[in-house]
């Protein structure tokens, strides 16, 4: 119970020492605030460093929704004199910040660690620490009417109370995933939000929570009219560590905006349109691998379906690890996206008679995409992936390394719907298309568009926004070579 309570509410506590390492940084900005508010305090480490650090600071407000964290809090706090100590208990999603914060007088610094959760993990726990749904980010299409967009709470929790400043001058200084930093200054930019300074300072989450994700904390400077839209990222809490910037370069949000404006003449369009793999949502069905000739699937049954419906299979974990030869298969009952696969019934009858007993999982399939779909559908099915070489890339890895992936035992190999690929006409034009995106410079500029704390660091729609044909000492006879392939690519697939 202590563990689920502790995800759903993001019971955290910040550590003495790291409260009072953000608090000095916090000082070395320049910041001397008039009030400062921990809108979740916990057992209250931030506000005893900040009544500690800033002297100028006369007020300090706490709020947290639970009861017992509120009186550790006051019990700390209770030898802090000369300051107004209030600290109470509120939920943050029923708190009128509006009217709570216009009350506030003075310079203001919003201080903390709220929750590193998403509200889908929330909902998944049926939990009642959930803002009301609404479309605060301004999104479009299905996110936009059901208000079930995917976000972390902390990034609703800064984006609130920024909101509820605007027009003040103000400072937010908090820990959370840098992937929330980044998302949460990706919206105030875009909104023309003033800001005027901002900065993400990482730490090492895995020693101070015991949690394996990359974070930091996101300062937040806000005022009367806006800076540059970028941020600088520094490896710890100093201003000495600098590791690059990110944010806008013109209309493009990018991980290193040095590394892009020195590579920006290969933003445009790839000569060769890059692919997913394939998707089926029922790995336990659809996924085998060999033992002693024998396939068994996910379910632990050893399996006799059609060999000409079974093709070998590479993941985005053989990718990054340099496995091409898997053991691993996947039933592919589908050509194109349009294949009824009724056929099978007469020309693979016992790959019919599987697919009928395990009918089940894959009806309940959830994603939209299977709706009008033929039975047993899968998606990012096409003559391209039946191509016998292909170049590949893991969209999950970090690495984003490219990889030349060729026939099985005399079949092609398809990939996971975790990857992504180009097919080539031979061997040679693979070969030659791998060496030119693992070279250095389409490296440098893949690597300043990439954020590597995404879920799914490289995606297609990033590919194909990269023209390689436009590498520095590129071989005419390859560029050649590829702009044959390219126009064998639309013929052939």
């Amino acid at each position: 119970m202590r563990g689920t309570q502790q995800k759903e509410y993001g019971d955290f506590q910040t550590p003495d020492d790291l409260a009072e390492r953000v608090v000095a940084l916090i000082g070395d900005y320049g910041v001397a605030p008039d009030v400062v508010i921990e809108p979740t305090c916990g057992k209250g480490s931030f506000l005893l460093a900040a009544a500690r650090g800033f002297s100028s600071a006369k007020t300090l407000v706490g709020f947290d929704v639970n009861e017992e964290h509120v009186a550790v809090a006051r019990e700390r706090m209770s030898g802090v004199t000369g300051k107004d100590v209030r600290i109470q208990k509120a939920d943050f999603f029923q708190t009128d910040w509006d009217a709570d914060l216009a009350a506030l007088h003075g310079s203001l610094l919003f201080l903390g660690n709220p929750p590193w959760v998403t509200n889908a993990a929330l909902s998944s726990m049926a939990s009642a620490n959930l803002p009301v749904k609404t479309n605060f980010k301004g999104e479009r299409g299905l996110a936009a009417k059901t208000g079930r967009g995917n976000f972390d709470i902390s990034e609703w929790m800064i984006l609130r109370l920024l909101k509820a400043v605007n027009g003040r001058e103000a400072t937010l200084a908090m820990l959370c995933k840098t992937a929330t930093a980044r998302r949460v200054l990706d919206h105030l930019w875009r909104a023309d939000f003033p800001v005027v300074r901002s900065a993400v300072h990482l730490i090492d989450a895995a020693r101070e929570f015991g949690v394996a994700v990359d974070a930091g904390m996101l300062l937040v400077q806000i005022g009367k009219k806006e800076g540059e839209k970028t941020t600088a990222v520094y490896g710890g809490m100093g201003v000495a560590d600098s590791r690059a910037s990110f944010g806008y370069v013109g209309e493009e949000l990018v991980s290193d905006v040095a590394a892009y404006r020195s590579l920006c003449k290969l933003n445009g369009r790839s000569p060769l349109v890059w692919r997913s793999g394939i998707k089926h949502d029922a790995a336990a069905v659809m996924e085998f691998h060999r033992e002693s000739g024998a396939l068994i699937n996910g379910l632990g049954e050893t399996v006799s379906i059609e060999e000409d419906f079974v093709f070998p299979l590479v993941k985005s974990s053989d990718l990054a690890n340099g496995r091409f030869h898997p053991n691993r298969c996947l039933l592919v009952p589908q050509q194109t996206p349009a294949t009824d696969t009724a056929w099978i019934r007469t020309t693979a009858p016992r790959t019919w008679d599987y697919l009928c007993r395990h009918g089940d999982v894959l009806d309940k399939r959830r994603s939209v995409i299977y709706v009008n779909r033929p039975r047993f559908a899968i998606f990012g099915i096409g003559k391209y992936a039946f191509a016998e070489w292909k170049v590949a890339v893991s969209g999950l890895y970090k690495n984003a390394r490219f990889s030349v992936v060729g026939p099985e035992n005399g079949k092609p190999a398809v990939l996971d719907d975790t990857c992504y690929f180009v097919p080539c006409p031979n061997e040679e034009s693979a070969r030659h298309l791998a060496e030119l995106l693992n070279a250095e410079e389409y490296q440098c500029f893949l690597h300043a568009l990439l954020f590597l704390d995404s879920k799914r660091p490289v995606t297609a729609d990033l590919l194909n926004r990269i023209d390689f044909s436009r590498l520095s000492g590129i071989n005419p006879c390859v560029l050649d070579m590829l702009d044959d392939a390219a126009q064998r690519q639309l013929v052939l697939f």
